[in-house]
């Protein structure tokens, strides 16, 4: 039985496409507002598109995944955006002789004439690459086919040495120096920062907003921190980096500020997206910072010192203050303002 009108209307206030989609007509008059966000109850939906389709609450909620667009909330639109691949032609069964060092003949090369030698064998002359080296870093289960690859097409996946994780991949970029993405990303300057401190990366993206760009500029006018650095090291991966980067980092009192919005289509900060925060988070205060969100759009607050608010003002502003002194203290927040 469905609970009372409005119930459950603040649970429901930060999808604003799925109110949207859920039409009373198409359930019984029974509203959004009348059902828990975890209930285990078929719904009937429909999309901006027009498709018709049923779900629960849960998978609704969910459903938003790394395609931000309107139609990652419809399943009929989400099969319409997957290109088809055109079918791929079966090879012959019977492979011809090995070659001299034991590695298959790759048909490919048969067909242009180019069969004199492996494939990897001679991408492997001259090369920093070793085969001893691709054995020792791909996973157990998969070596033994490896030692006979001939480095065409085959994935296979990879272990980093430094403890990144795993990641799939060919041979072929494999000897073209594409391996752990991590480790590609650290090099580009967070190798050479401590762990925990914030520094000025050339990977970090430009403001997503022109209201980020006014948040980071009411702080400016207001507190004389050095608003310069646009990422922190960390210890862990974060997504392929050991960098995270916040709106506005803080470095005198370790503090990061993040401005969410749930953006034009309301597909930002909700659903699996805002697991994606949370995790920030606590990365963030694993080492050693603490962070300050400013949620608008009536999202609701994720961590102990959020802020909700409706806009970017000069009453957030004196808010964000206050927070700033609750977590670094008045005196330590009170010798930076201008």
């Amino acid at each position: 039985m469905p609970y009372a009108v409005g119930t459950y209307r603040a649970d429901w206030e930060r999808y604003p496409v799925l109110i949207r989609q859920y039409h009373p007509d198409l359930n019984h008059g029974v509203t959004l507002t009348q059902i828990p966000p975890l209930a285990e109850v078929l719904l009937v939906w429909q999309c901006d598109a027009g498709h018709t389709f049923v779900a629960t609450p849960e998978e609704q909620r969910n459903r938003p995944g790394r395609e931000r667009r309107k139609s990652s909330w419809c399943p009929d639109c989400a099969a319409l955006a997957v290109p088809r691949r055109a079918p791929v032609a079966a090879r012959p069964e019977v492979l011809p002789p090995p070659y001299a060092c034991g590695h298959p003949r790759d048909l490919r090369r048969i067909e242009t004439g180019d069969d004199d030698r492996c494939y990897l064998c001679r991408r492997l002359d001259g090369s920093a690459v070793t085969r001893e080296w691709l054995l020792s870093i791909v996973t157990p289960g998969q070596r033994e086919s490896l030692a006979v690859e001939t480095g065409t097409a085959t994935s296979y996946r990879w272990v980093c040495g430094r403890g990144h994780g795993t990641w799939e991949s060919t041979v072929e970029r494999m000897l073209g120096g594409r391996g752990c993405r991590t480790c590609r990303n650290a090099s580009a300057g967070a190798d050479r920062i401590a762990v925990g401190e914030p520094f000025i990366s050339a990977l970090a993206p430009r403001p997503a907003s022109a209201v980020e760009g006014d948040l980071r500029m009411r702080v400016a006018e207001r507190f004389d921190f050095d608003l310069s650095n646009n990422a922190i090291r960390v210890a862990k991966p974060f997504f392929n980096n050991l960098e995270i980067w916040p709106d506005i980092i803080v470095p005198e009192l370790r503090v990061a500020i993040e401005y969410d919005s749930v953006g034009r289509h309301g597909l930002e900060h909700v659903g699996r997206h805002e697991e994606k925060d949370r995790r920030k988070d606590r990365m963030l205060r694993a080492n050693g910072w603490q962070v300050i969100r400013v949620r608008t759009g009536r999202l609701q607050p994720l961590g102990p010192h959020d802020i909700v608010a409706g806009s970017v003002s000069g009453r957030l502003i004196e808010r964000l203050d206050d927070e700033l002194a609750v977590i670094a203290g008045e005196l330590m927040v009170a010798s930076y303002r201008r």
